[in-house]
């Protein structure tokens, strides 16, 4: 089935690039895009027409690095280190989602927010608990979200009892949960909680998992100063943080790593030639007191550069709201580092928060043809009346900034329309 929306169509095909088409037309072909148009190709010309008017057509969002469990303690324990922070209130939240009942109500909420806020591809941690990331999965199918889910392993530095596995146990639990992973939207990812969460055994199972498998993995890197010396002290054969997951076969391509806050060069050497994927959250870093990610570093060195909202870490579940905190640290980084740094522009806040991370879930550059469309639909006529007729581009700058949820009248993924206002 054609279909044709009509709009302000803006996307972003290259970092820093913004591509708008005012008054365009974006043509779908059973919701894969065709292409984007400034006047209407005649062959359409009989197709349904969604025509938005004055509103733009963005890309949705790609939140890369998150932890579900953690949804319920959003805004809690923000004044701690995050080692403190973890024993304090993350791993005691996380031992709730042992009950189903709590664990469906809330990741039915947590689904919600997330597409009717626009994002709709993830790549998100659960807890340790296999019939609870099952539900996850299942709630995030439902409403619409894409991407992947891991179960999360831990067989040491938990809270024995309560949320720790043996290693005997979460191998099994993985095999378990991996068979029972059938889901159209929502793919299983490897997820080692982070090295020090992990025993050697495990690390090595997963490994040996993830490649028998061929799934990717994701977990944390180089966060805070506290960490990389704990991980020293657990692997001192290893002269970088980044070796404890390479030695064990789970340092590949389209590794995400979160944070990667204090990686030095040879790090992020290693990262690039791995094609490894940084997900930068911002928010959280600055939260925790983890540091400031030193991001246009990165991307001068040519590394893959994402963004995730690091819930609860992170305070912020909203993407637009996530990409405004990474384009504010970039500027903490410039004064930090002497002037001598530029700050992330909009324009290549936005990509990091939506094509950057499309792409690795296989999408081209911004509205690409082929791609199936990944898009929300703003209406800004609420925001406050500015002192001069705003261009688009003006118009789009605000929005992230000054986006809220019932801004997003319509959300389209993965080729399908599931958020209609």
């Amino acid at each position: 089935m054609t279909q044709v929306l009509k709009g302000h169509i803006v996307h972003a095909p290259a970092l820093g690039r913004m591509d708008i088409t005012e008054n365009g037309y974006l043509v779908l072909e059973d919701g894969v895009i065709v292409g984007v148009y400034d006047a209407l190709p005649r062959q359409y010309a009989d197709a349904p027409l969604r025509d938005y008017g004055d509103k733009l057509i963005m890309q949705s969002f790609a939140d890369m690095h998150l932890h579900a469990p953690q949804y319920p303690m959003l805004g809690m324990g923000m004044d701690l280190p995050l080692l403190d922070w973890l024993n304090t209130y993350t791993f005691p939240t996380e031992s709730r989602f042992a009950d189903l009942d709590y664990a469906r109500r809330t990741y039915r909420r947590l689904a919600s927010d997330l597409i009717t806020n626009g994002t709709t591809r993830v790549s998100m941690f659960s807890s340790l608990h296999t019939e609870a990331t099952w539900i996850l999965m299942e709630e995030l199918e439902k409403a619409g979200v894409t991407g992947y889910v891991g179960k999360v392993n831990m067989d040491r530095n938990g809270l024995p009892g309560v949320l720790q596995e043996t290693t005997e146990e979460s191998v099994r639990e993985t095999l378990r949960w991996l068979e029972g992973c059938h889901f159209e939207h929502v793919k299983p990812i490897i997820t080692p909680r982070f090295t020090p969460s992990c025993t050697d055994e495990l690390m090595a199972e997963l490994g040996r998992i993830a490649n028998e498998k061929d799934l990717y993995v994701q977990s944390h890197l180089s966060e805070s100063l506290g960490e990389i010396e704990w991980v020293r002290q657990l692997h001192p054969e290893c002269q970088r943080y980044w070796e404890t997951y390479n030695k064990y076969g789970l340092w590949k391509d389209h590794t995400l790593m979160a944070h990667c806050v204090h990686s030095d060069e040879v790090e992020r050497k290693a990262i690039r030639d791995a094609n490894a994927v940084v997900v930068h959250c911002g928010d959280s870093n600055v939260n925790i007191c983890s540091g400031i990610c030193p991001v246009r570093r990165m991307l001068n060195e040519g590394l893959w550069v994402t963004l995730g909202s690091d819930i609860a870490g992170g305070a912020q579940l909203p993407m637009y709201r996530v990409i405004a905190m990474s384009i504010r640290t970039s500027k903490a980084r410039r004064i930090t580092d002497d002037w001598q740094t530029d700050f992330l522009t909009v324009a290549e806040g936005y990509y990091l928060g939506t094509t950057s991370g499309h792409k690795y879930f296989g999408a081209g550059e911004g509205f690409a043809a082929g791609d199936k469309l990944h898009a929300i639909v703003v209406d800004d006529s609420d925001f406050p009346e500015a002192s001069h007729p705003l261009t688009v581009e003006e118009r789009f700058e605000r929005i992230i900034y000054m986006t809220h949820r019932h801004n997003i009248i319509s959300v389209w993924s993965d080729g399908r329309e599931v958020v209609k206002r």
